[in-house]
C-alpha cells in the first residue's frame, strides 16, 4: 500500500509538530491545559474558509449555542464564555473581512438608521474612555467584546434574514435549545424538592447563578407568545408552543428570581403602551420620576436613611425568609447593592466626564464606599460589580457615556412604537410588540443588575437592535412596493 505524497505537505508536517510540541509541554510542566492547543489550531484550520465570508450555519449555531454555554476560565485572569464567545469572535472576524473588501455588501439600512448611528457613537465614546482609563488593558478588552457583540448580533441578522422564513429559524434557535434546558433543570430541581437554596445546583453548568437563568427564560417568554400568536390556529404546532410557553412559566416561577417576577409584568406593560400610543408620555413620566428621586436621595443625604443594620442583615435559605427580608430590608443582597450604588455614585463624582474606565469597578471603588454601609458580603469574593447598569456605565464611562447609551435606548422604544404603526402586517407587527416586551425586561432587569454586559443578556439586547433595524428595512420595503 502506497502512502499519498499529500500526506507528507508542510501543512501536515506542521500540525504533528504543533501536536507534539504541546503535548511535551503538557507533560513537562503538568500544564494540561497545553494539550487544548493543537485541537484549537486544527479548528482555526478548518474555519479559515468561513473567515472568508461570514457562514449563516455559524450564524444559527451561534444562537443555538448562547444558552448553553458555559464560563470557561482560561486562566486566573482571563475567561471566556464557551462556545457561543469563540463563535462571535470568528463572525465577527469573518464579516470585518468581507464588509471591508466588499463594502456594497453592508445592507443599505445601516447607513440610514439613526439607531446604528447612535451605536458607532457609543463604540467610538468607548475608544476614547480606554485612552483615559485607569486600567487601559481591561477597557481595551471591553472594547473588543463590544465589538464582537455589535457584529453577529447588530450587523449580521440585517445580512442573513430576510424573509419570514429566516426570522421563524432565528426565533427557534433561540427557543428550542432554552427549552430543553428549562426540562432538564426542572427535573434536576424537582430532585431537591424546588427548594430556593438548590436552584443554583439544578441549572449548572450553564448559567451562573438563578438570576442569568431566570433572566434569559424571562427574555424568550416574549419570543415564544409571537410564535403561538402567529400559527394558525388548527396548526399541530401551535399545542406544542403552547406545552413549551407553560413549561417556561413553571421554570420562570420555580427560578426564585425577585427581578424577573417583576421584569415580565412590565414587559406585557410595555406591549400595552405600544398599542395605545403612549410611549412618549410614559418616557417622560419615568424619566422625571428617576429625576426627583435622585434629587430627594442626594438631597440633606437622605440616602443614609438605608444604612443597614449589620448583624441584621442575612441570606436566607428558605425563599418565604428571603421575601419577608426583602419587604423589612434586611436582605443581604438588597443591602449589598446600597453600599455599592453609594460607591458608585462618588466615583462618578470623582471622575464625571471620561469616567474610569471600562472594566475598571472592582479595583477602585472600595476607597469610595462608606463604611456605615458595609455588609457581610462586602468582600466582594465574586468580583461582581455595582449592580446596576446604569450606573456602571455613568461611573466607568462618564455622564456622556450614560447619555449615549439613554438615548440609544429611548430611540429604539421609540422606533418600535412607530414601526408597530406603521408596518402593514400582522407577522412584523407581532415581532415589533415581542421585541417592545424584551427591550423592557432588559431595562427592568438591569436596574438591580448588570446582566446587558453578560452572553446570554447581552445577545438578546443587541439582537433586538438589530431586529429593530431589519424592521426599519421591512418598513421600507412595504413603502417602496406602495409607492
Amino acid at each position: 500500500m502506497q502512502v499519498s505524497a499529500l500526506s507528507f505537505r508542510p501543512i501536515t508536517l506542521l500540525f504533528v509538530f504543533i501536536f507534539a510540541g504541546a503535548w511535551a509541554i503538557a507533560l513537562w510542566q503538568y500544564q494540561p491545559l497545553w494539550m487544548v492547543v493543537p485541537f484549537i489550531a486544527l479548528a482555526i484550520y478548518a474555519f479559515i474558509p468561513a473567515l472568508l465570508k461570514p457562514s449563516i450555519t455559524l450564524f444559527w449555531l451561534l444562537f443555538i449555542c448562547i444558552p448553553l454555554s458555559t464560563e470557561w476560565q482560561l486562566l486566573p485572569t482571563l475567561g471566556i464564555d464557551f462556545p457561543d464567545e469563540l463563535l462571535m469572535i470568528l463572525l465577527t472576524l469573518s464579516g470585518l473581512f468581507y464588509f471591508l473588501r466588499y463594502p456594497t455588501k453592508l445592507p443599505e439600512v445601516l447607513g440610514s438608521s439613526s439607531l446604528f448611528t447612535g451605536l458607532l457613537i457609543q463604540l467610538i465614546w468607548i475608544t476614547i474612555c480606554c485612552i483615559f482609563s485607569y486600567e487601559p488593558i481591561l477597557s481595551v478588552k471591553y472594547l473588543l467584546a463590544k465589538i464582537w457583540y455589535f457584529v453577529p448580533f447588530v450587523i449580521l441578522p440585517v445580512y442573513f434574514i430576510r424573509t419570514s422564513r429566516d426570522w421563524k429559524i432565528w426565533a427557534a434557535c433561540w427557543l428550542l435549545p432554552m427549552l430543553v434546558l428549562v426540562l432538564q433543570v426542572l427535573v434536576r430541581h424537582s430532585l431537591y424538592g424546588f427548594t430556593f437554596f438548590d436552584i443554583r445546583k439544578a441549572m449548572s453548568p450553564f448559567f451562573r447563578n438563578h438570576v442569568n437563568y431566570a433572566a434569559l427564560l424571562t427574555l424568550l417568554l416574549p419570543v415564544a407568545a409571537a410564535c403561538y400568536h402567529l400559527t394558525q390556529k388548527r396548526s399541530p404546532i401551535r399545542k406544542w408552543i403552547l406545552i413549551g410557553i407553560l413549561v417556561g412559566v413553571a421554570g420562570w416561577m420555580l427560578a426564585y428570581s425577585r427581578g424577573a417576577w417583576v421584569a415580565l409584568p412590565c414587559g406585557i406593560g410595555m406591549v400595552l403602551i405600544v398599542r395605545k400610543k403612549w410611549m412618549l408620555p410614559v418616557l417622560a413620566i419615568g424619566i422625571t420620576a428617576i429625576l426627583i428621586l435622585s434629587a430627594w436621595l442626594v438631597t440633606e443625604r437622605n440616602y443614609l436613611r438605608f444604612i443597614p443594620q449589620h448583624d441584621q442583615t442575612y441570606f436566607h435559605t428558605e425563599f418565604r425568609q428571603h421575601m419577608q427580608a426583602t419587604f423589612e430590608g434586611k436582605d443581604v443582597s438588597a443591602a449589598e447593592r446600597w453600599y455599592r450604588w453609594v460607591a458608585g455614585v462618588r466615583m462618578i463624582a470623582g471622575e464625571p466626564l471620561t469616567g474610569f474606565g471600562p472594566n475598571s469597578f472592582y479595583l477602585h471603588y472600595k476607597p469610595y464606599t462608606l463604611r456605615r454601609f458595609r455588609t457581610w458580603v462586602s468582600n466582594n469574593p465574586e468580583h461582581s460589580t455595582v449592580h446596576n447598569y446604569f450606573l456602571l456605565l455613568a461611573l466607568e464611562q462618564g455622564l456622556i457615556g450614560l447619555f449615549i447609551f439613554l438615548a440609544l435606548l429611548t430611540g429604539m422604544f421609540i422606533s418600535l412604537q412607530r414601526l408597530y404603526w406603521q408596518l402593514q402586517s400582522n407577522f412584523y407587527k407581532t415581532i415589533t410588540l415581542s421585541i417592545s416586551g424584551m427591550l423592557t425586561i432588559v431595562v427592568v432587569l438591569n436596574l438591580m443588575s448588570d446582566l446587558i454586559e453578560t452572553d446570554k443578556v447581552g445577545a438578546v439586547f443587541y439582537s433586538c437592535l438589530g431586529a429593530i433595524l431589519l424592521l426599519q428595512q421591512q418598513l421600507h420595503q412595504e413603502k417602496t412596493a406602495l409607492a
